[in-house]
């Protein structure tokens, strides 16, 4: 392609055919030696990685940097815009924990948070850990948070420094800032502090990687003594461990992509065994959070597609005690509940958009928060304390920066308590912000949420930046992103596409976009570009289509399905191998991800479905776009050998002159590199990467 010009010989992947038959099916697999076989071992050493393996991983990188040398002052261009638009050295708004308000804080030039607190009533600020001292002398490091215990003299503190998502745990003395001898080591992160300050629980990830234990740790014992307190021996469910918020109870929470169960432990009695509140069944989710005297209970349960709401006391809390307090309702999803002393409160997704209704528990009266853009997204993060009135919640959109409100439950007063700042200067005014519906395949409406300037030509000259995931029922937010701004000014039209798989227009979206459905996705992203393109937002010809994990899969999906409708591809930590992945239950999130995808090693009807979409299972010969795939050397969620296989294929079969890259950081896992302002460097790289592909490089 003209716009990559004089680039060296891509690398060639050695083929050392491999076979696999399953219900009487055989698969040859070229590139199956880039999963290296001490994988568990290398996630937590990557020195350990086979010498063969490393050495075409830096050859993907330096063709991958041959092709995008020429952007390097882009790239710096578009990082230093990026870094301006941030408040280097912004605080949260502390929130407010019996005698003390907790916060965290950066300081300018660093890359980590600080925790803080401070009295309650204001004060000097105290730093209880000092996120850039941490990392110090580390290529990666990510802190997994503080969590103070309940007489706020100690706090669990958790890190990672390799990419790889085992916690190390830690104890800090809050008052003198110095941490115990305490070391807990392969955790999930985080740990759940018991009442009286003196011991916490925690979850321990396997060697599979697996959340698959939880212990009790009491501080000063050595993690060899700690006390297992339950195991989950299936291992297709996910496992997390909390405390409620009156401290009462310990929440064991199990869980995979469509069936839980809880089991309560009271803190009264740390040693006795935790107890099932209702036996897991197929299908039926269900969470909790404590009300005083009662658990409410957010539930699929009783066909209740889009969740309701039930109550039970906390003294019989099984199914049988359950009781409707706010009934299911089509089309209104419920996405969380919290309770408080007088008040029920719970965020709800209705036709795409969020809104967050308050209902007083005595009078039963309800009322609601929400607000008139075409679209806009809204977080609602409760309160630290039980007995109170103000809870606070934030909102934003595609051209308002995000702002924080406390909002009191009895006056409904709104106290705007901080609004996103953007130091190189920001106009809303300058910027449009559009919800348009794209009818896919099956005349479902898409809704596809729109970015650009007021001044951007809408006559299809316009290169668009199309972004996608459509999976586990996450949906993607219309909310504001400085980064997207530098597309933006540079005439590009940003779009996300709430495809199905996402939860944007309610359970049934994301029921009709997994297992057998999974194709709807796919052909709903592949709608959404056909929209813009007929309406005159942009044209094939500028379409550069992103998105990552999950994502990554949409992405070499539409890649294989129709190339011809994208100018680029960008895919991220990109999930292509679906099929192998799925068929290896050593993996980390293979078991869990059955109910997702299906399970091709029991069934062969699901092992079809998957099949006839795995992107990787499905290159062909085809002129396929500028394609860059990104990974990271230790992620336990989608393994580095996946885009490095993909890529090799790819490049095999393509039978265009695009090039086809692969970057992958051999510091970093899943979320990429750890510090605020790296992973705007690993941003500016994307969109440089967006930009070269709609020759729209100048500076």
């Amino acid at each position: 392609m003209s716009i990559f010009k004089n680039l060296p010989a891509a690398p060639i992947a050695e083929k050392k055919p491999v076979s696999d038959t399953h219900h009487g099916i055989t698969r040859t697999d070229d590139y199956a030696w880039f999963r290296a076989d001490n994988w568990q071992a290398m996630f937590k050493d990557p020195s350990l990685l086979d010498p063969a393996i490393r050495t075409h991983l830096e050859a993907e990188n330096a063709y991958m940097e041959a092709a995008m040398g020429d952007t390097k002052p882009l790239q710096e261009k578009l990082f230093e815009e990026m870094k301006g638009r941030i408040k280097q050295d912004d605080s949260s708004v502390p929130v407010n924990d019996g005698p003390y308000a907790y916060g965290t804080l950066f300081v300018t030039g660093g890359e980590q948070p600080h925790y803080f607190r401070t009295p309650r009533d204001g004060g000097e600020k105290h730093i209880l850990l000092d996120g850039d001292k941490e990392a110090e002398g580390k290529d990666y490091f990510r802190l997994g948070g503080l969590d103070q215990s309940t007489d706020h003299n100690r706090g669990i503190w958790s890190y990672d420094d390799k990419g790889s998502e085992y916690f190390t745990l830690r104890i800090r003395d809050l008052a003198t800032g110095e941490d115990l001898t305490d070391v807990i080591e392969n955790t999930g992160g985080g740990g759940a502090w018991a009442p009286d300050g003196k011991s916490f629980f925690y979850t321990l990830q396997d060697e599979n990687h697996r959340p698959s234990k939880v212990f009790h740790h009491i501080i000063g014992e050595p993690q060899s003594a700690d006390r297992l307190v339950y195991e989950e021996k299936d291992p297709g469910f996910f496992m997390g461990v909390g405390a409620s918020v009156l401290d009462d109870f310990i929440f064991i929470d199990i869980h995979d992509h469509e069936t839980s169960e809880y089991r309560l432990l009271s803190t009264k009695d740390l040693l006795a065994e935790p107890k099932v509140v209702a036996e897991r069944e197929e299908g039926i989710e269900y969470s909790m959070a404590e009300g005083g005297d009662v658990f409410f209970i957010l539930t699929n349960d009783g066909d209740a597609k889009d969740f309701r709401i039930m109550e039970a006391p906390i003294t019989a809390p099984g199914k049988e005690s359950w009781k409707e307090v706010v009934p299911h309702e089509p089309g209104r999803l419920i996405l969380s509940v919290d309770a408080y002393a007088r008040h029920l409160i719970w965020l709800e997704r209705r036709d795409g958009l969020p809104r967050i209704i308050i209902r007083d528990r005595q009078s039963g009266e309800e009322h609601s928060i929400a607000f008139a853009e075409e679209a806009y997204s809204l977080g609602l993060h409760g309160a630290a304390e039980y007995d109170t009135d103000v809870i606070r919640f934030s909102y934003s959109s595609m051209t308002t920066p995000s702002q924080l409100f406390d909002y009191n439950m009895v006056t409904r007063e709104r106290t705007l308590l901080k609004t996103q700042e953007v130091p190189s200067g920001h106009n809303p005014d300058d910027y449009v912000t559009r919800r348009v519906m794209a009818t896919s395949h099956d005349g479902a409406l898409v809704p596809v949420s729109l970015l650009y300037r007021k001044d951007t030509p809408l006559d299809g000259s316009a290169p668009c930046l199309l972004y996608g995931y459509g999976a586990y029922g996450i949906t993607i937010p219309a909310s504001f992103s400085t980064n997207n701004l530098s597309l933006a000014d540079r005439g590009f039209v940003y779009a996300i596409a709430h495809i199905r798989g996402g939860k944007e227009k309610g359970f049934e979206w994301y029921e009709t976009g997994k297992m057998e459905h999974k194709q709807n996705t796919f052909k709903d992203f592949i709608a959404a570009a056909d929209y813009l393109v007929q309406e005159g937002f942009t044209a094939y010809a500028g379409i550069i289509a992103e998105g990552g994990s999950a994502g990554g899969m949409l992405m070499g999906a539409i890649a294989n399905m129709a190339p011809e409708k994208f100018a680029g591809i960008i895919a991220a930590v990109p999930f292509v191998d679906v099929l192998t992945t799925m068929l290896d239950d050593t993996l980390p999130l293979t078991p869990p991800e059955w109910p997702e995808w299906g399970n091709p090693l029991e069934s062969e009807e699901e092992y079809q479905w998957i099949a006839a979409y795995s992107p990787y299972d499905n290159v062909a010969a085809k002129p396929y776009p500028p394609i860059l795939a990104i990974s990271g050397l230790t992620d336990p969620r989608v393994t580095y050998w996946e885009p490095t296989k993909w890529v090799a294929k790819l490049r095999e079969k393509t039978v265009g002159s695009a090039p086809i890259l692969l970057k992958t950081n051999m510091a970093a896992g899943h979320g990429g590199k750890s510090g605020r302002f790296q992973r705007l460097e690993e941003i500016a790289f994307e969109y440089a990467f967006a930009l070269k592909v709609a020759n729209k490089t100048a500076i």
